[in-house]
């Protein structure tokens, strides 16, 4: 099974990305998701949470106020990185388990989300990258728009991620997606059918192996 990360900023279009190749046919594993599932309320890295942060960081029905621990964490780095390690073990657990019920299901290529790829030194676990990247202006724009986040906060976000240079140069396919989304899905496919060509080769490789 093809395992391809799809990484990028925040506010880059990697959700867009991961859904595009999804309608082309790719298993697909959103970080978004499994993040939300392992901090679900008494899950243990929920009772972790509360324990290092406070109940003033859990909404009335006891679930994790994610607007306001990430006003915090951008914030602060100590804070970030005590949630970090509280979360980024359990979710990359999570994302294995699933990787791993996907190949028994036969899936022959799958679309994993892992925003902080080589930021965490995650790729090793991956067979291809690809880095989905937008102009900083369309970042902060669609992080106001889609998240309410002020300016603040945006910033911490940013700063706090691998610059986007750095990302690209380890990447081994790339998606512009400053422009309209036509673009983004003309290069989505034309990477689509680069995998293709390599699951192909992959394929053609263990039969002439195993005859």
């Amino acid at each position: 099974m093809l395992k391809i990360a799809i990484t990028g900023g925040a506010g880059s279009g990697k959700s867009t990305v991961l859904r595009m190749f999804a309608d082309l046919g790719a298993a697909v594993v959103d970080a978004d998701q499994v993040s939300r599932a392992v901090v679900a309320v008494g899950q243990p890295a929920w009772e972790d949470l509360r324990q290092a942060f406070g109940v003033e960081y859990f909404k009335e029905n006891g679930e994790l106020d994610r607007h306001r621990m990430a006003h915090l964490v951008f914030a602060d780095p100590g804070a970030r990185e005590r949630l970090n390690a509280i979360i980024h073990p359990r979710v990359a657990q999570e994302i294995q388990a699933r990787l791993a019920d996907l190949k028994r299901q036969g899936a022959a290529l799958v679309m994993v989300e892992v925003p902080l790829l080589f930021e965490a030194g995650l790729e090793k676990a991956y067979d291809r990258s690809i880095v989905v990247y937008a102009a900083q202006e369309d970042q902060v724009s669609r992080l106001t728009a889609r998240d309410g986040r002020d300016s603040g906060e945006i910033g911490g976000i940013l700063q706090a991620q691998m610059p986007l240079k750095d990302k690209l140069a380890r990447a081994d396919f790339v998606v512009d997606n400053s422009g309209p989304l036509t673009s983004t899905r003309d290069q989505v496919e034309k990477i689509w059918r680069k995998l293709e060509k390599i699951i192909l080769t992959e394929k053609g490789k263990m039969v002439r192996v195993h005859s």
